[in-house]
């Protein structure tokens, strides 16, 4: 199982509606809007890596309001 937590920006007041979209996406454990430079962060589980790709690039960056994501891969060491 690969995890990774998604940070997405979006365009501006589109924070929750965007949050509330990714949370309803097979895969995603949780979606919360936040404050900082980023306004929604997603936890995220996929099968492999490619299966975390096509998540993201086909189904989270799909949602209406994202301007932009940045992958975050969780590692244990």
């Amino acid at each position: 199982m690969v995890q990774a937590y998604i940070l997405v920006q979006t365009d501006v007041g589109k924070a929750a509606s965007v949050a509330e979209a990714i949370a309803r996406i097979d895969g995603v454990v949780l979606a919360e809007d936040v404050t900082g430079p980023y306004d929604v962060i997603a936890r995220v589980e996929a099968g492999t890596v490619d299966d975390l790709g096509k998540l993201v690039i086909s189904k989270i960056q799909d949602t209406d309001g994202i301007t932009r994501t940045l992958t975050c891969t969780v590692v244990h060491v």
